[in-house]
């Protein structure tokens, strides 16, 4: 037997020919484009020994006669049984134009071929995108039904079957299969497709949210997904019963799922929120077009729409899913599969492997380069603080990884230390002596950097001063508040604005802010140091409303306890848990790689939560702990104390790690 195959590379049709193969008197001619050659042997290693009973042939699906000589076609025919059509563009983000070029003129090339050749069966592989967006249930002898065919996918669908049935006069068979997904065995999967769009979300829901936490979705309409190898099976099977020439096949589940049960499998299979509580669409349906047209035009509506399905990687086009308003009849089907064990698996049985594969293999976040080095190589990265502590460690990472790195602190010598180690790893450092807490000295420090490298790609707001003094003992300093407002949000703001008209140019900047947990926590006896931080938070979020559109980015590091010189004359902190300065590095390089707008521990974020939630319980809590912990000998003007701190003080400070008591 031997057979011709279109698109024997793709995701169905090595499978199929890997089938086919399977018969032992089988010999495979496939179409190859003669830039695909070097695929010959990847495909020959799958196909394993029958391999050998495979034969390329280097053409054009969109050439007359697929491009073959004279020759090629006198050497076909009379000799190929069964040609099989399985190439397209199977794609909705996919252009008109390349969709009518390859389904429709493609198609049509292929059957000239198969007259030309005097093929024995023409098989073409359609879609239930030929259907349209029919409402109600749509029958295999149907066709001429279809509806709304404005999407160039479903239209060239419809057109590319409706060539095979008016202009072939070989015999001929339809197989419509359903979305198609990765293999129910293996979960192997090519490419992101129909509810692989959706897993992103899920994804994201899950790194939000505890598995047991209930969910409100949508209920849909009924998609039909269906896996390769039941594709496979049933064109093999159906493809060599006799007496069905002329006859289409809905290759489809009989018993398909709706949206939302299809979203709480794979949620299930990826340990995320399922939703509990689950509203129809259609509830919307008697909001009248007109005005649902007009909303959907607002530009405000258009962006917001755009991001977010942007962030998900979900195109537009797959959202008119939701309400899928048709069901394919598959009688037909069945019937030729009767008496086999072929048939469509329930998707409850292997939506995890299928979830798995993704995850392992398709997961787009796979493919983005997460080094340091693809995010800051050969860009001006500035670090204020730079000398010691949190900034020396960023630094050393950053200039490590390839960046120009301008180190700024007050003090040259310990400026030159970490020029010094950064230099010994291979890195690129820049020194420059400012003092951030004076506004005089932040503005040399940005002509000199201006004219020195133009401006600065990476903004890192590192310097700080932190206070750790109770109101009732601070009403007489004053002067505690404004220099730590001078230097933690006004110094901060002052390199900020200065730099942001560079970015503005370039289109490009990323500030990333060091922030508190006690912005997050509202640490008492941190009045001074947390007000301040929190103004920097307050403008940081008012600007990345502002440039969201003009490529500067912010992020807000909301940073626990670190192991720094500024915490060492409060002894408690000795005995409670606290980052390395490399450990809160760390979390600025994570900034610079995945740019969120904000990075906190699940600490400060249940501390947040809390407050917002329950205002006077949290006071309580808070003045609890401020009661528990006394006030540092150097607040209170006084020798070091050396006494040890009590196990309840421990206790209660390894329960909330990361604030600052």
């Amino acid at each position: 037997m031997n057979y011709f195959i279109t698109g024997a590379s793709g995701f169905i049709g090595r499978r199929l020919v890997e089938k086919l193969l399977q018969r032992q008197d089988s010999h495979v001619y496939y179409l190859i484009l003669e830039r695909e050659l070097p695929m010959v042997e990847q495909l020959r290693q799958r196909w394993g020994n029958a391999a050998n009973r495979t034969f390329p042939i280097a053409g054009d699906l969109m050439q007359p006669r697929l491009g073959l000589s004279d020759a090629d076609l006198a050497w076909l025919k009379g000799s190929i049984h069964h040609l099989i059509h399985l190439a397209a563009i199977y794609d909705l983000n996919a252009s008109a134009e390349i969709q009518e070029q390859v389904n429709i003129e493609g198609t049509r090339n292929v059957v000239a071929f198969a007259e030309a050749i005097e093929a024995g069966c023409f098989h073409l592989t359609s879609s239930i995108a030929a259907a349209g967006l029919y409402e109600g249930v749509f029958r295999e002898d149907m066709f001429e039904e279809a509806e709304k065919l404005d999407q160039p996918y479903y239209r060239t669908k419809h057109e590319s079957e409706g060539i095979v049935r008016r202009e072939c006069s070989r015999p001929w068979r339809v197989y419509r299969p359903g979305a198609v997904v990765g293999d129910s065995r293996t979960g192997e999967m090519d490419k992101i497709d129909g509810p692989y769009y959706f897993f992103k979300l899920i994804q994201k829901i899950r790194k939000l949210l505890p598995p047991w936490m209930p969910m409100i979705g949508i209920e849909g309409g009924r998609l039909n997904l269906v896996p390769v190898n039941f594709i496979v099976d049933a064109m093999d099977h159906i493809a060599h019963q006799p007496g069905l020439d002329g006859q289409c096949f809905h290759l489809v589940d009989p018993n398909p799922h709706r949206v939302g049960d299809i979203l709480n499998l794979f949620a299930h299979a990826a340990h995320a929120p399922e939703m509990s509580l689950r509203f129809n669409a259609l509830m919307f349906a008697f909001v009248p077009d007109i005005i649902q047209a007009g909303l959907a035009r607002l530009k405000p509506v258009q962006r917001i729409k755009d991001q977010i399905l942007k962030d998900l990687g979900i195109p537009p086009d797959v959202m008119g899913l939701i309400n899928y308003p048709t069901r394919f009849d598959c009688r037909e089907t069945l019937k030729a599969l009767q008496g086999t064990d072929i048939a469509v698996p329930p998707l409850e049985t292997y939506a995890w492997r299928l979830w798995d594969y993704w995850e392992r293999h398709l997961d787009p976040d796979l493919f983005i380069d997460r080094s340091l080095s693809g995010a800051v190589k050969d860009k001006v990265v500035m670090i204020t603080g730079a000398s010691a502590g949190i900034g020396k460690a960023a630094a050393l990472k950053i200039a490590e990884a390839g960046a120009k790195t301008l180190i700024v602190a007050r003090t040259e010598e310990k400026l030159l230390d970490t020029q010094r180690d950064i230099e010994e790893r291979g890195g690129q450092a820049f020194i420059y002596i400012a003092d951030v807490a004076d506004i005089a000295s932040c503005d040399a420090l940005l002509r000199r950097v201006l004219n020195d490298h133009g401006g600065v790609d990476i903004l890192v707001n590192n310097a700080g001063r932190s206070i750790r003094r109770a109101i009732e003992n601070s009403l007489d300093r004053f002067h505690d508040y404004e220099r730590t407002m001078q230097l933690n949000y006004f110094g901060a703001l002052r390199l900020i604005m200065g730099f942001i008209p560079s970015m503005l140019q370039k289109k490009r900047g990323h500030i990333i802010n060091i922030s508190s947990i006690g912005v997050l926590s509202n640490a008492p006896r941190f009045s001074a140091y947390v007000a301040s931080k929190a103004a920097l938070d307050a403008f940081s979020r008012c600007a990345a409303a502002e440039f969201s559109d003009s490529g500067i980015e912010f992020t807000t590091i909301n940073m626990p306890l670190v192991r720094t010189a500024m915490i060492a004359p409060t002894k408690i902190y000795e005995h409670v848990p606290t980052l390395s300065p490399e450990e809160a590095a760390d979390l600025i390089v994570q900034a610079i790689i995945d740019r969120p707008e904000r990075i906190a521990t699940r600490v400060g974020i249940f501390a947040q939560v809390l407050h917002a939630v329950a205002p006077k319980v949290y006071a309580v809590i808070m003045n609890t702990a401020f009661r528990l912990f006394p006030e540092s000998s150097a607040a209170k003007s006084q020798q070091p104390d050396t006494q040890e701190p009590s196990l309840e003080q421990i206790s209660f400070a390894q329960l909330t790690r990361g604030i600052y008591w």
